[in-house]
C-alpha cells in the first residue's frame, strides 16, 4: 500500500503533467524567436505612430501592419510563418549557424572596380571603412578576436546593432563572416576578391543572407518604404566603386588576417 507521502508526490506528478499538457497548445503557437519578437514591437509600434502621423492610406496601411506586428511580438505568433512552416522560436546551434535554413533573405551582387585586389581588399577589410558606402551603415566598430559591431540604419529613423565574427579568411580573396548568437538580426556572408578578366581592376563579389527584423514580414514593410534589400546591396557596390576609382593613392594600411 502507498502512504500518504507516496500519495502526495503522486498528486504532484499528476498535476504537473497537466499543467504541462494544458501549456502544450499555447507553446505550439509560438513561431516566431524573442529577438525577433522584440523587434517586432519595435517597429510595429513606430509604424502605428507613424502611419496615424500621416493621416492617408499609405499612413493607414502602415498602421494595420505595425498592428500586426504588435500582435505578432506579443503572442510570438506569425499566421503567414504558420503557412509557410517557417519557424524561428525553435533553438538553433549558434555556434554552428546564424541564419537557420531557408529562413532568410539571400541577395548577391557584383562589381569591376579599376584598382588592383590588394587596395580593394585592405580598404574593405577594414570594417570601419564600410560606412563610407555602405548607405544603411551607421558605424562599424573593430573588436578583439575577429569580432566587431554593426549598428544599421532601420526604417523609421530607427538603428539595430548586432556583433559579427570572421569565419573564413584568405587575404586578398575571401572574407566571409557570421553574426553572433542572439543577434538582433542574424546575418551571415561573404565577399570574395578576383583580378578581373583582362588586368580590368578588381571584380568584388558579395553574397550576403539574413532574417531581417521582424522576418518576412519586416522585409515586405521595408519594400513598402522603399528600402529593398537587393537594390540596397547594389547600389552599395556602385557606391565602393565610384569611391575607389575617385582616389589618387592607396591611404588605407594594410590588415593583417583575423587582426582586430
Amino acid at each position: 500500500m502507498m502512504n500518504g507521502q507516496q500519495i502526495s508526490r503522486r498528486d504532484q506528478l499528476m498535476q504537473q503533467l497537466e499543467e504541462r499538457r494544458s501549456e502544450a497548445p499555447q507553446m505550439s503557437n509560438v513561431n516566431v524567436g524573442m529577438n525577433e519578437r522584440y523587434v517586432s514591437l519595435i517597429s510595429g509600434l513606430a509604424l502605428i505612430f507613424a502611419g496615424i502621423r500621416r493621416g492617408d492610406f499609405v499612413g493607414f496601411m502602415m498602421t494595420a501592419t505595425g498592428c500586426y506586428m504588435v500582435l505578432r511580438g506579443s503572442t510570438g505568433h506569425d499566421a503567414v510563418y504558420k503557412q509557410l512552416g517557417v519557424n524561428t522560436g525553435v533553438a538553433t546551434d549558434q555556434t554552428q549557424v546564424s541564419v537557420p535554413h531557408q529562413q532568410g533573405i539571400h541577395v548577391e551582387s557584383t562589381v569591376t572596380i579599376n584598382r588592383p585586389v590588394e587596395e580593394v581588399y585592405n580598404f574593405w577589410r577594414n570594417f570601419e571603412n564600410l560606412p563610407q558606402f555602405m548607405q544603411h551603415l551607421d558605424t562599424v566598430e573593430v573588436m578583439e578576436g575577429g569580432r566587431s559591431k554593426w549598428t544599421a540604419k532601420a526604417p523609421l529613423n530607427a538603428k539595430v546593432s548586432w556583433e559579427a565574427e570572421i569565419v573564413t579568411e584568405k587575404p586578398y580573396e575571401v572574407i566571409g563572416w557570421r553574426s553572433l548568437a542572439d543577434s538582433h538580426i542574424a546575418n551571415a556572408g561573404s565577399v570574395r576578391f578576383r583580378t578581373a578578366p583582362g588586368g580590368r581592376g578588381t571584380e568584388v563579389q558579395v553574397s550576403l543572407e539574413y532574417v531581417p527584423p521582424a522576418g518576412q514580414l519586416g522585409a515586405a514593410v521595408a519594400r513598402l518604404l522603399g528600402e529593398e534589400p537587393q537594390v540596397q546591396i547594389d547600389e552599395d557596390l556602385q557606391n565602393f566603386k565610384r569611391l575607389m576609382e575617385s582616389r589618387t593613392t592607396s591611404t588605407t594600411p594594410s590588415i593583417s588576417p583575423l587582426s582586430p
